[in-house]
């Protein structure tokens, strides 16, 4: 059994862990607490039952006023031990859901390497992101990037059926069964 939950301060040591084992896009210890301080709604979590940080999401809102109110996913990592089991879905269902309901975001953005076809199949077919654009160059090895997005349907909040909530709660607890 794998718990979703906000992340703290403690786990991002293990978060960072988590993503240099997982990813060629790595960042300081810095870049985690200024996610964390600037938006602690958005980071999450994926806990094992040993207290083992899995997966994360790191995300946060953009600043341009330009532009209209968005949020960002900057990384999502699951550890390939985990993987396959709906976690990297839960992680960003909760983020997005928090973009939506504390920021008042219109949409989600995020990049992903054109060569990432499972990245790529999650955020299209099961996540609904569209291609906004390709960025060329965009990671450090020169490869291009799909630019995706995701807009969020405005919902009438008052009338949530209860259905809906009930699976919302359990997108967070994510059985470890496969």
């Amino acid at each position: 059994m794998v718990c979703i939950r906000m992340a703290t301060v403690s786990d991002l040591l293990q978060m960072q862990t988590t993503n240099l084992w997982c990813l060629p896009e790595n960042y300081q210890m810095k870049y985690y607490f200024y996610h964390l301080l600037s938006w602690p709604q958005l980071l999450y979590v994926a806990e094992d039952y040993d207290g083992k940080i899995v997966g994360y999401v790191l995300a946060k809102m953009e600043e341009d006023e330009k532009q209209p109110k968005h949020g960002h996913i900057t990384s999502l990592s699951v550890l390939r031990t985990h993987r396959k089991r709906g976690i990297a879905t839960a992680l960003m269902r909760r983020s997005q859901r928090e973009m939506e309901d504390v920021f008042s975001a219109e949409f989600v953005s995020l990049h992903v390497r054109k060569s990432n076809r499972a990245a790529f199949h999650l955020y299209k077919e099961t996540l609904q992101y569209e291609i906004n654009d390709v960025e060329k160059g965009y990671y450090a090895d020169g490869e291009d990037a799909y630019d995706m997005r995701c807009t969020f349907v405005k919902k009438d909040k008052e009338n949530k059926d209860e259905n809906q909530v009930t699976e919302e709660m359990a997108a967070l607890q994510v059985e470890g069964n496969s």
